[in-house]
């Protein structure tokens, strides 16, 4: 399974946060998915938020070009990137 595959509308990309962490970064590739570390608790969709927000800086895009679409209450997540190429994506996270 690739870490980021392309969409009839965009790209998909396999994350797994890791809340609680010292700062909020991309501290590369676990297996199969790119490792998100973010200070929020996982707790109200904080986690996911802050994730969301380390992906769209990452990616130079609006936080609103983001969404959660699988696994918004687990650790592993798919996140739908709307509207870039999967050649932008993987530039902009050094895939």
């Amino acid at each position: 399974m690739p870490i980021v595959e392309a969409t009839s509308e965009g790209v998909k990309v396999f994350i797994k946060v890791v809340p609680s962490a010292l700062r909020d970064e991309l501290s590369g590739v676990l297996g199969n998915r790119l490792k998100v570390r973010v200070r929020s608790q996982p707790e109200s969709g904080k986690a996911n938020k802050a994730a969301l927000l380390v992906l769209a800086t990452a990616l130079e895009l609006k936080q609103s070009a983001l969404a959660i679409s699988q696994g918004t209450t687990s650790m592993h997540k798919t996140v739908e990137v709307c509207g870039s190429s999967i050649q932008y994506v993987t530039a902009k996270l050094n895939l």
